[in-house]
């Protein structure tokens, strides 16, 4: 008898609470947890009482498993409603203390962090957005300098820098590399697509993909010589030396005017090679330091291979005749600004070097 009183009792206060709900709809959690109870005595499990709430009140009620740990804790015997009081740290003192966790490795998770500081890591996603922090993927860097690395590189570019007042001396650089070109450019792009469709599926790249290696000599007034090598053919001391010999016969046709030539080109091994050593000597070319690990201060890298990347994103080639095609299309079309740009900015580039202690550049 106690029993059925307790229950015409619920379903009365059950009714107020529908009512109360429907009409003001105040969605105080105190409020579900009445019905929720009401569900339970009833004897319907979590998920009855779930689709109950849902055909009543739609999408602003608790989740599935929110109604699953309150029937759990109805079930071991407690049955209070309302909400508990919890003691914690302050807001201010917890974000006070991500900041400070933020700062000292930024590269933690956000479950890491929520271990560290004794929270949820939803509570970490919630305090870092309100702080307005996003992750971000670092550029890749080329290598990681030492010390002894970066002293290099401010002692080159300091004796660069102090070579000579009159800066017309930069115009007289002329500076190369070598470069594979792929026939097919794919790049993978995010889709942007409703929550719940799947992206559309991407084909992986060859694992030996088709290509060929362009070797480019250019200053600051455009292209001076370029050559593909043909797939039988690899970039050595003896090939190099014939391909500078091929741009000084070019350049003097190019640039009449112009007596001495200032070579700037990377460590690689063929480029230092003793042989290569000669073949510069005998055509009386002064060639300038180059600290090794350092493409931010390589021309052809940082401003000529790198907008020709991009150009060729995306792009397919049927056969060599249309890469080759294209690859010319690219140099006629950028302006005697683009090239003079990529040149003239190098006392700049080994200011900023000799200004960060020797760090890489950031583009």
């Amino acid at each position: 008898m106690r029993k059925r009183s307790s229950t015409l009792t619920f379903t009365y206060n059950y009714s107020i609470i529908t009512i109360r709900l429907q009409n003001k709809m105040n969605f105080d959690k105190v409020y579900f947890r009445y019905c929720l109870l009401y569900e339970f005595q009833l004897g319907h499990n979590a998920a009855q009482a779930h689709r109950n709430l849902c055909s009543v009140f739609g999408d602003h009620i608790p989740c599935e498993r929110t109604c699953e740990r309150l029937f759990s804790k109805f079930k071991s015997g407690d049955f209070s409603i309302e909400n508990e009081q919890h003691t914690g740290r302050p807001v201010e003192l917890a974000c006070d203390e991500l900041m400070a966790l933020v700062k000292s490795n930024p590269r933690m998770s956000t479950r890491e962090m929520a271990r560290e500081l004794q929270c949820s890591h939803m509570t970490i996603d919630r305090h870092l957005a309100q702080l307005g922090f996003v992750q971000k993927i670092g550029k890749w860097i080329p290598h990681r300098l030492n010390d002894d690395q970066k002293f290099t590189r401010i002692s080159i570019c300091s004796s660069l820098l102090s070579r000579r007042s009159d800066p017309e001396w930069i115009k007289q650089i002329v500076t190369g590399d070598e470069k594979w070109i792929l026939y097919v450019n794919h790049t993978r792009k995010r889709q942007w697509l409703p929550k719940e469709q799947a992206p559309e599926p991407e084909p992986k790249g060859d694992l030996h993909p088709k290509k060929v290696m362009i070797s480019v000599f250019w200053d600051y007034r455009g292209i001076i010589w370029y050559e593909y090598l043909t797939p039988d053919t690899t970039i050595t001391a003896n090939v190099y030396s014939l391909q500078l010999q091929k741009v000084a016969e070019k350049y003097h046709e190019k640039r009449p005017e112009r007596k001495q030539i200032f070579f700037l080109h990377d460590n690689a091994r063929p480029h230092v090679a003793q042989h290569t050593q000669n073949k510069l000597e005998q055509l009386g070319w002064e060639v300038l330091p180059h600290a090794p690990y350092s493409p931010d201060l390589a021309p052809t890298d940082y401003h000529l291979f790198c907008s020709l990347s991009n150009y060729l994103r995306e792009r397919s080639f049927d056969d060599f005749d249309h890469l080759k095609s294209d690859i010319e299309t690219f140099f006629s079309s950028r302006s005697s600004d683009f090239y003079a740009k990529g040149i003239l900015e190098l006392p700049e580039r080994w200011s900023k070097v000799v200004d960060t202690n020797g760090e890489y550049l950031k583009d």
